[in-house]
């Protein structure tokens, strides 16, 4: 695949993310491992103004190519990169229900069997940190190396899969299992879950689960 391919496919995935609703606006941000770095959405951009020219280029070390500004939170993206390298690209937004467990700063427990498409039992609300910091860098790359999603504290969720389509597939399935979570949690604050024990043998079984496309 060509520099201009995967950019196209960026914004491909961002204009699918707010037509969807996953999103509102400019605050969501996707990116792509590209050679020893990654392509990522430009800073402030409306979606539907992006050219593959627009894309922005980033070394391994977050030196961004000439006359081109990153999206404000390419610390995070940068770092999950790092810390997974088996996966190739991040989706993050905003997603209403997502970030409405984000503020209970709740991890979401195994309400379903899909919990386990994240590739554990649970899916972690990391710490609260300013966006666009090194902290908040930190900390994504600790609670990416166990979970492919995360719940971001008061801020919204963190999608990684293998390539663009399986993120924003993930993206998705979070935002559902947030809307299930927060249903269930307003009628019983004791949410029932499924035993430890079946979600193993639900995450062996989920190892060959999914979209069979490659990177």
């Amino acid at each position: 695949m060509t520099r201009t391919e995967l950019a196209q496919q960026i914004i491909d995935t961002c204009l699918k993310m707010n037509a969807s609703g996953l999103n509102q606006g400019t605050s969501g941000n996707v990116s792509a491992r590209w050679q020893d770095g990654m392509l990522i959405t430009p800073s402030g951009v409306p979606y539907e103004k992006l050219t593959p020219d627009s894309i922005v280029y980033m070394d391994s070390t977050g030196q961004a190519e000439a006359d081109k500004i990153p999206s404000s939170e390419w610390h995070f993206h940068l770092s999950c990169y790092q810390a997974r390298p088996e996966l190739n690209a991040v989706v993050h937004n905003h997603a209403l229900n997502t970030a409405a467990v984000s503020i209970l700063n709740e991890s979401i427990p195994a309400i379903h069997y899909m919990v386990a498409v994240t590739g554990t039992d649970h899916i972690p609300c990391v710490p609260y940190a300013t966006f666009g910091t090194h902290e908040l860098a930190d900390i994504v790359a600790e609670g990416i190396k166990t979970s492919k999603a995360l719940i971001m504290q008061h801020h919204g969720m963190l999608a990684m899969e293998i390539n663009l389509e399986k993120a924003l597939w993930l993206a998705h399935e979070v935002e559902v299992l947030s809307a299930l979570y927060l249903k269930v949690r307003a009628i019983t604050p004791d949410v029932p879950v499924l035993s430890a024990e079946e979600m193993q043998r639900v995450l062996g079984k989920f190892k060959t689960y999914g979209l069979k496309t490659g990177k």
